[in-house]
């Protein structure tokens, strides 16, 4: 029988003194910590259970957690962010880092999403803001409510400017960035939202690799794209519409080019795991749901 590995540390604080003892891989230690995650969706909490479904999901996977707008519904008051959001993914609140959406704004200057997430969400008159995650991550949270802050989301304006500024002075391997109104998606309800493209072209012309977005109560993925919406295999951007964290689904509509994946009637998170030069996705179903969608793409 092999020694134990109590045994075989013994041994070796013997011969090398304990300070000397972390510096000697033993056989089957750990190696490396794992990569880290981001994981979470947008349209979340209302009076319905889909909310509690997906907190369960995050009571189970580590990293950090996401939202890609209307965090709680209908009119984002802070009574609601108290009775709905708070019991649910309020429990992982300590590691959210969100993002505004149209039915937080309801509350005049959203206030009541300001006021809940305090710092987290960063300069309450902007909304916008960024983060790295390990070593070869850079993340920006935008803000797609474009006529609710000064310069919207136009080509010039401060927060475009802000953006280029901050990608050019985080120069990491990869880059995600989320927000709440999709620039393109199939869903009925939402129509592609041609407002945020400035911010896409920002992201593509700095080569970001991920947007993740809400607003159509759904999951759905494309392939990576250009922002004139054309594939691009080399330095294409792939976005995914994670709006299925627990308001009522919607349906879709007219199916757009380089849609790659749907689901209109599973709650659910989406889980990136971040590599040095790559990420996994996985679309993660509420308990007893069976829809899954996954896989693995290079950073650019």
């Amino acid at each position: 029988m092999a020694p134990s590995r109590s045994v075989v540390g013994i041994a070796l604080a013997g011969v090398l003194g304990a300070a000397s003892i972390a510096a000697v891989a033993l056989p089957g230690a750990a190696s490396a910590a794992a990569d880290p995650v981001l994981v979470g969706a947008g349209d979340i909490s209302n009076s319905g259970s889909g909310d509690t479904a997906t907190a369960a999901l995050l009571d189970g996977i580590d990293g950090t957690v996401f939202t890609t707008g209307d965090n709680v519904y209908d009119n984002g008051t802070a009574s609601e962010f108290n009775t709905y959001y708070n019991p649910t993914w309020g429990r992982h609140k300590a590691r959210t880092r969100p993002s505004p959406g149209n039915h937080d704004y309801n509350t005049s200057g959203a206030s009541g999403y300001y006021g809940y997430f305090g710092a987290a969400a960063g300069d309450p008159s902007k909304g916008y803001y960024s983060y790295d995650i390990g070593a070869n991550w850079h993340v920006v949270a935008i803000n797609s409510n474009c006529g609710s802050i000064s310069g919207g989301c136009a080509a010039g304006g401060a927060q475009e400017q802000w953006l280029r500024a901050d990608l050019a002075a985080h120069p990491k391997p990869c880059t995600v960035a989320y927000w709440h109104h999709p620039r393109w998606t199939s869903g009925a309800n939402h129509s592609p939202n041609t407002a945020v493209g400035p911010l896409v072209q920002a992201l593509y012309d700095n080569n970001a690799d991920v947007i993740l977005t809400g607003h159509n109560h759904q999951y759905e993925r494309f392939a990576p794209m250009n922002p004139s919406g054309v594939a691009d295999s080399t330095r294409g951007v792939r976005e995914f519409v994670a709006g299925m964290g627990g308001a009522s689904h919607y349906s879709f509509g007219t199916i757009q080019p380089n849609s790659q994946a749907r689901n209109s009637d599973t709650y659910g998170v989406l889980k990136l795991t971040l590599h040095a030069n790559s990420y996994d996705w996985q679309f993660v179903p509420q308990a007893g749901k069976t829809y899954a969608d996954s896989g693995t793409t290079n950073c650019h």
